[in-house]
């Protein structure tokens, strides 16, 4: 009996070891500037405090840019060679992050077009074809989905997935607001708020991921470069890690199949999202858990 009981519990311990690690690729969306500064921050101090979380964690960090803010925010500009010097790539988010629901195509096609110049100086020889839709729509009727996606697969561009948001974006203008007034309770809610909601949507992501492939898939995280991001981002990385997630780069992760007519716009569109995986087959998805009313209402 000992001898079989050592021998499961050398079976189990293999089994553990032998699990390959869930991974997350992080995306900054919205650089150089996102959402609201608070008292005496500037865009410069943001992305150093971002790049040097992502180094101490060895987490790779894709951007995606606006080049309309270099024109509304000069000041902001030398974030995007920050990024660059810092070794971490870049990608296209469109010019002026309009919503393709309010464009045509060639419109929508236009402003990821005005982006290019940028990014080739930006990135020189590096693959800098990857695009992250504004509000994640491909727009309002299937024909608009269809055509930008042809112009992309046309064009040698990716897509950059989600399948891991806990709409950090939604904190960084209360925080501001609770900044100025000098509420330090509310700014610590808030702390705890974008924490709780970002342990609680990686679980979420890891149950969608498992019922639809059994195990988990390598999930492609949404955040945003602003102030309460770049604060947090050192505890948001250690959160991870405590969860048991690596880091990996946004290309490795979209090599699973479930990327794949994202990796290729050529291929008829398919569920890109867990949620809508999920939605497909019928299968309910599970509740979101940040309460953005709430966040909305702080420090108002």
């Amino acid at each position: 009996m000992r001898i079989l009981l050592a021998a499961a519990f050398a079976f189990a311990t293999t089994a553990a070891h032998a699990a390959p690690k869930p991974v997350i690729a992080f995306t900054w969306d919205d650089l150089p500037a996102h959402s609201a500064l608070p008292p005496g921050v500037t865009r410069v101090q943001i992305a150093a405090d971002l790049l040097k979380a992502s180094a101490d964690a060895k987490a790779p960090a894709f951007g995606f840019i606006n080049g309309v803010q270099t024109e509304r925010e000069p000041a902001s500009t030398p974030v995007l060679k920050m990024w660059r010097d810092a070794g971490q790539p870049l990608g296209n988010h469109t010019w002026s992050h309009p919503n393709l629901a309010a464009l045509t195509p060639d419109q929508f096609t236009a402003e990821i077009a005005r982006n290019e110049p940028m990014l080739k100086e930006l990135m020189g020889d590096r693959d800098w074809r990857w695009l992250r839709y504004p509000f994640l729509s491909e727009g309002d009727t299937p024909e608009k989905k269809l055509a930008v996606r042809q112009w992309l697969a046309a064009t040698h561009y990716k897509i950059a997935s989600v399948t891991m948001s806990f709409d950090d974006w939604a904190f960084n203008e209360p925080y501001a607001r609770c900044a100025a007034k000098g509420d330090q309770a509310a700014i610590a809610e808030l702390e705890k708020r974008y924490l709780d909601g970002a342990a609680a949507v990686a679980d979420r992501s890891r149950a969608m991921a498992k019922t639809l492939y059994g195990k988990d898939i390598p999930y492609v995280l949404l955040m945003h470069a602003g102030a309460l991001d770049a604060r947090l981002a050192p505890r948001l990385f250690q959160l991870y890690r405590d969860k048991g997630f690596g880091f990996t780069t946004l290309e490795k992760a979209q090599k699973h199949p479930f990327y794949k007519t994202d990796v290729d716009p050529s291929l008829p569109p398919a569920p890109t999202t867990l949620d809508n995986a999920l939605k497909a087959k019928g299968l309910p998805a599970p509740p979101k858990p940040v309460d953005l009313d709430a966040l909305n209402a702080m420090c108002r």
